[in-house]
């Protein structure tokens, strides 16, 4: 047999291994492709394809950490008087987002009032009537930076009315230096603030109210009338700029009434 008869044959049989091994080739890829279909086919429920993060289950006590942070900030806002977004994100090392979610259901089971980036404590309705001691918790830094305020806008010799409240009491704690001073009050614990100091206090007199300290009623009223003053500093529950000043309490509105009709100036707190 010639030489080249031999390695054709030889190329012949090197060819149909080639195409034997292509053809294995090629019905394995077909198995693994099958085999792959039906594994993707049955991904179990839940799975998504968008993002793996959406795959991991949470932790079994990230609800109960979202309780404990919750009562930390029923515990700051009380003891503060309001929070705001970013100083919890920043406190308890979480997103604002989290934040926000914690403060609307808070908000949803009624523990607080949520307001633009931030919640105030919970309050019953327009005429819930907090007493005294109650305020006091309330914005201390801003009473104080309102009352510093306010004192500069007193001069020696002049009358200043206070009405009763925990901000116009932090104002008179920073009159207590003037010398020269009459300060005309319906409100009992300004006037004993008062007693020691240089500062003459005329206290109008009335029904003693026993959520604010103040005295309201007829005595009140008229002893206001018979008054002028230079300055006065209202304590007040609510501003509009439609309806104006308010307050909840019906007697405490008259008697303020009263206080804006003898003041040449009046200074909403």
């Amino acid at each position: 047999m010639p030489i080249w008869a031999i390695r054709s044959q030889r190329e012949c049989v090197s060819l149909r291994e080639m195409r034997e091994l292509a053809s294995a080739a090629a019905e394995a890829l077909r198995f693994q492709w099958t085999k792959e279909t039906i594994r993707y086919k049955k991904k179990p429920s839940g799975f998504s394809d968008r993002c793996p993060l959406a795959n991991m289950q949470r932790p079994a006590g990230n609800n109960l950490l979202n309780e404990e942070r919750r009562r930390a900030i029923l515990e700051i806002l009380q003891r503060e008087g309001r929070v705001l977004v970013a100083d919890l994100a920043q406190k308890f090392e979480t997103s604002q987002v989290t934040i926000r979610k914690d403060l609307e259901v808070l908000h949803v089971h009624g523990q607080i009032h949520r307001t633009h980036g931030g919640a105030l404590p919970a309050r019953e309705g327009a005429l819930d009537d907090p007493t005294l001691r109650e305020k006091e918790k309330l914005h201390r830094k801003e009473k104080l930076r309102i009352a510093a305020a306010a004192a500069r806008l007193v001069s020696e010799g002049q009358v200043v009315i206070l009405d009763s409240g925990t901000t116009t009491t932090e104002i008179a704690r920073a009159l207590r230096h003037f010398k020269n001073l009459t300060i005309v009050t319906n409100a009992v614990n300004i006037a004993a603030e008062l007693a020691n100091s240089s500062v003459e206090v005329i206290l109008t007199g009335g029904t003693v109210r026993k959520n604010s300290f103040s005295l309201v009623g007829p005595i009140a009223e008229e002893t206001l009338r018979r008054l002028n003053a230079d300055i006065l500093f209202l304590g007040v529950d609510g501003f509009d700029v439609r309806y104006g000043l308010s307050t909840p309490n019906l007697l405490e509105a008259k008697v303020n009434r009263v206080m804006v009709e003898v003041a040449r100036r009046t200074v909403a707190t």
